[in-house]
């Protein structure tokens, strides 16, 4: 039992979360009970990344049962407006599509049906006319004169251009010794959380008010963005959020633009909307972190010191800059230096748009992109220098005597011992070992190598460091914004129970667990005796813009709320109950469920007796005691200062570090980058809870490694998105996820109540450039510096690993499809003569009888036919018109067919190659070919269900075939043709 108590100390108090949650009696968006006359809505989205909306027609499947209203983009702004752009440029930002669709997935119809089944099986008959444009991808492209233009507003694509300049770095670089650069590609991904987006939306014509029920986490400046949008005051949105969220890692602050579309929808239909998002509408419409192209230039000493950098960033947005946008680009504004004292420092910042999904909050945001760029630079100047990398970052460490430190672009680093940190991690982590490790592979020919990263992780954000994007001018004209505001509130009832309201809407952190800890202790109480509310009303509870769950932003803030107001609190009951026991209230103390006096502790009164007093006996309190029933703190750190007239900025309250190394083995034949050893070090401030702290840090790592192996989104070259499943955006599981050594600082923060700092999202900033650093230390032997882009996937690092070996002769090579386009080739055997097939293929009545899920097919001209056909690929089934037009006819021996296929899920074009060849029994041999490229949302659920699914539904029709012109011989044949179809398809 002992040993028992001493574990649960180690780790911290028992999670009060858990216990539901591992029940499955969480409380999740979609477990809660929705008001009366509540519909369902499914989204009809564009399979295009770019096209005009020529009409879209609702009639049919407004006709079909069970459909209750179907709004468009001309619906929704006949009532509701844009939304708000994060920086005022001359685009609107509609949640759902007018006049031109700019990115794959973007809504054009909301189908509000009786329940989801009905609403999906609606968008089918929904027809959509599109003329398409030509989409650009890439964001350097997307700044070309001659690139396709999404905004007709703008002079091109390009959002905003800022440059900055701290300190003298023209003349430094002027001078200096050596000058080392760097431009670095990092991809989009995304934190794939186990809930997706949900809400539940209503209108109320009466009060003129929204209430919206979503599993939104924050930041709470969205809240007049909603208001704004659905042209009601904030007094008329009520929002609100569940007890329980399935995580979020920063992407469900993208649900908002379906927070006001729904809203609107309740309004036009004059229902309570419902919406919850599939895993598919996730991966390919929700938001994930933007993709920036950069280029890093250091002004270097022969020993490595860094004196300048350079920076260059181009920020793609994707199709809208949707606030709190471009807060990636800019909330690491005042970390540009990382953990390194550098005094001189220029950045350029361009936003810019293209025809992909608009991108939002990810886990880190922002920190992912900078320190690739800068420790990969790090890097880069140890090997050209020809220096230990250890040293190069012990140089250009910050000093453990210089804190509070001030960057060149105005962030305050509130405490740290960066070298006590860096040496306890080469000493306890098994440094010396690892080198040791790698020498010996490279003895044998293994690619073996080491990465180090340093970073600094930013926790508690100003809420001001987003107008660092306006000029100085622009900022005065606006006003300033500074701050982080967190409260929270503490009530007690009349039997002296304790219930804390907190405004952090956690995702699954366990901020209830720490809250009633940090609120026990204060009371002297257990942790069981206080109960802490998580779920959100803003018509209910005290709230601020920048509440929510973001940034790291709990432990130093949301939980400093928390004890001030505790303390406040007991100031107050320590008087009452000095009152009552003739003592002062400076000697009064609670432990153990009593108030008492110091040195007497019999002489005292049960905590409940002195908490309840106000509730019945208010008369006898003492005077001027203020309200000891209830107390809502709200706090901010005078700290977090408005940008200066110079652009400093100091853009976080406080700042944790992280020293990570690790050894990483290639395998030489398959491309694999195998984990051999992963350290970790920390310092976060005071530690709340380890074993959170530990569940933080591995969760970051995980996503980290995710990002560094696995994850990408992936379009094609017409913007197609690629990787809507997990079959091909494939996230680690613990097959994947190597052993991780976690060591810890400790240098509490000076600034904050607790003196903690954020640790949820270190190591998604410093594990994916260690990663990419200690493969391109296993590398180098081959090829010296190597540049890289994440993920570092088998196929990526293979082409760094010289020619693969030729296939035997006799094995035959599938060519592989670019983008998402399909081929194919096979044969089959039919049991009638070409004629029959001829026959069968040329006459509509008999085509619809065998094309899979056909339910029309007409016959326009000789060479044309057009079907009315159901199809399903994964996850994905729907209604499609397809159009086929016949050429090169040979009858009865072969033609070649091209075809277009739209639909609510997608579209398609392509062609395909038939011969009939008689065989001597009768039956003709049927060989075929064919290329496809597919858009929308089928394109969306990845190569390796479409190519499957394709291979099922040509087996499918050549069974058919076989029946409708062989009778049961064909038909007892199926199975063989089927595995000759499966073994020779291409």
């Amino acid at each position: 039992m002992a040993s028992e108590s001493a574990d649960i100390a180690a780790v911290g108090a028992e999670r009060v979360e858990d216990a539901a949650l591992l029940t499955g009696c969480g409380r999740f968006i979609d477990d809660l009970p929705v008001p009366t006359m509540c519909v369902h809505a499914a989204i009809l989205r564009s399979p295009h990344a770019h096209a005009s909306l020529r009409s879209v027609d609702t009639s049919v499947a407004r006709a079909m049962p069970g459909v209750r209203a179907i709004i468009t983009g001309d619906d929704y702004a006949s009532i509701a407006a844009p939304l708000m752009v994060g920086v005022k440029i001359p685009i609107e930002c509609w949640p759902i599509a007018r006049d031109k669709v700019r990115y794959s997935g973007e809504p054009v119809a909301v189908v509000l049906a009786d329940n989801r089944y009905l609403a999906e099986d609606a968008l089918d008959r929904i027809v959509v006319e599109y003329d398409r444009l030509e989409p650009v991808l890439d964001p350097l492209a997307a700044l070309n004169a001659d690139a396709p233009q999404l905004h007709a507003g703008l002079s091109g694509n390009l959002g905003a251009d800022r440059s900055f300049r701290y300190g003298d770095p023209e003349s430094t670089f002027d001078t200096a010794e050596r000058t080392v650069d760097i431009t670095i590609r990092y991809p989009r991904n995304s934190c794939t959380p186990i809930e997706t987006y949900g809400l539940v939306a209503e209108w109320d014509p009466h009060g003129e008010a929204f209430d919206v029920l979503a599993n939104f986490q924050g930041p709470f400046s969205i809240h007049p963005v909603i208001a704004r949008a659905l042209n009601v005051p904030g007094n008329r949105l009520r929002l609100r959020t569940p007890e329980d969220s399935g995580g979020s890692f920063g992407v469900k602050q993208g649900v908002f633009p379906y927070m006001v579309l729904m809203a609107a929808c309740a309004r036009l239909a004059g229902r309570p909307v419902k919406w919850v998002e599939d895993r598919l509408e996730h991966l390919s419409a929700s938001v994930s972190a933007t993709n920036r192209v950069t280029t890093l230039r250091a002004a270097v000493t022969g020993e490595g010191r860094v004196t300048a950098l350079n920076w260059d960033q181009v920020e793609d947005v994707g199709a809208y800059l949707r606030a709190p946008e471009p807060a990636t680009l800019y909330r690491m504004h005042g970390n540009l230096c990382g953990a390194y004292d550098i005094a001189n420092l220029s950045v350029r910042n361009r936003i810019v748009m293209t025809n992909k999904t608009p991108t939002g909050l990810n886990r880190g945001f922002g920190g992912p992109q900078v320190y690739f760029a800068l420790e990969r630079l790090m890097a880069r100047i140890a090997q050209e220098l020809s220096l230990d990398p250890v040293e190069v970052i012990r140089r250009n460490l910050i000093a453990a005597d210089a804190f509070p430190y001030r960057t060149a672009s105005g962030a305050t680093y509130d405490s740290g011992n960066y070298q006590l940190a860096l040496e306890t991690a080469l000493a306890q982590g098994g440094y010396d070992a690892l080198l040791e490790a790698r020498a010996a592979a490279r003895a044998e020919g293994r690619l073996y190598g080491i990465g180090l990263a340093a970073a600094v992780e930013p926790s508690v954000s100003n809420m001001g460091y987003l107008s660092t994007a306006l000029t100085p001018q622009e900022r005065a004209k606006a006003g300033p914004k500074n701050g982080a505001q967190s409260a929270a509130t503490i009530a007690i009832d009349p039997v002296g129970s304790v219930t804390v309201q907190l405004d952090s809407v956690p995702q699954g952190q366990g901020h209830r667990t720490v809250a009633a800890k940090v609120v026990a202790d204060v009371f002297g109480l257990e942790p069981a005796q206080v109960r802490v509310l998580a779920a959100m009303d803003t018509a209910r509870d005290a709230w601020s813009i920048a509440a929510g769950n973001y940034a790291s932003r709990f432990a130093g803030a949301s939980a400093g709320a928390v004890k001030i107001a505790a303390d406040r609190l007991r100031d107050r009951l320590a008087r009452i109950a000095a009152a009552r026991i003739n003592a002062r209230p400076e000697d009064i103390r609670f432990d153990g469920g009593r108030v008492f006096a110091a040195g007497n502790p019999e002489a005292g009164l049960a905590f409940a007796r002195v908490a309840s007093a106000a509730h019945w006996a208010p008369a006898t309190l003492p005077e001027g005691i203020g309200n000891p029933v209830r107390e809502t703190a709200i706090w901010t750190a005078p700290e977090l200062t408005a940008p200066t007239e110079a652009d400093g900025i100091n853009s976080s309250l406080c700042h944790a570090f992280i020293f990570d190394f690790c050894g990483v083995e290639i395998d030489p034949l398959s491309g694999e980058a195998r984990i051999d050893r992963y350290v970790t070090t920390h310092d976060c401030g005071t530690i709340l809870h380890p074993g959170m702290v530990e569940g933080q840090i591995r969760g970051a790592f995980v996503h980290g490694l995710g990002a560094a192996l696995y994850e990408e989104y992936a379009y094609d070259e017409a913007g197609a998105f690629l990787a809507g499943t997990f079959a091909d955006y494939p996230v680690p599981t613990v097959h994947e996820i190597p052993e991780l050594d976690v060591l810890h600082i400790c240098t509490p923060s000076p600034l904050t109540p607790l003196g903690a700092k954020g640790v949820g999202e270190g190591n998604c900033m410093s594990t994916p450039v260690c990663i990419a650093n200690a493969v391109g230390d296993a590398l180098a032997p081959l090829s010296g510096w190597t540049d890289l882009v994440l993920p570092l996937t088998p196929a990526r690092l293979s082409a760094h690993l010289g020619d693969e070996p030729a296939a035997p002769e006799d094995v035959v090579t599938r060519p592989k499809a670019e983008g998402r386009g399909l081929t194919g080739e096979g044969e089959a055997r039919v049991a009638a003569p070409p004629q029959a097939i001829w026959d069968i293929l040329m006459d509509a009545d008999q085509l619809a009888a065998v094309i899979p899920g056909a339910h029309d097919v007409r016959k326009l001209s000789p060479k044309r036919f057009l079907a009315d056909v159901t199809l399903g690929v994964g996850p994905v089934k729907g209604r499609y018109r397809v159009e086929v037009a016949l050429s090169d006819l040979d009858p009865p021996h072969g033609a070649t067919l091209s075809g277009k296929a739209n639909g609510a899920l997608g579209s398609g074009e392509g062609t395909g190659y038939v011969t009939l060849t008689a065989q001597g029994d009768g039956a003709t041999k049927i060989t075929y070919s064919y290329e496809a490229s597919l858009g929308g949302k089928v394109a969306s659920v990845g190569g390796r269900l479409l190519d499957g699914a394709a291979r099922i539904v040509i087996g499918q029709f050549f069974a058919a075939l076989g029946r409708k012109a062989g009778g049961a011989s064909a038909a007892n044949g199926f199975r063989a043709r089927l595995k000759a179809l499966f073994g020779g398809a291409r």
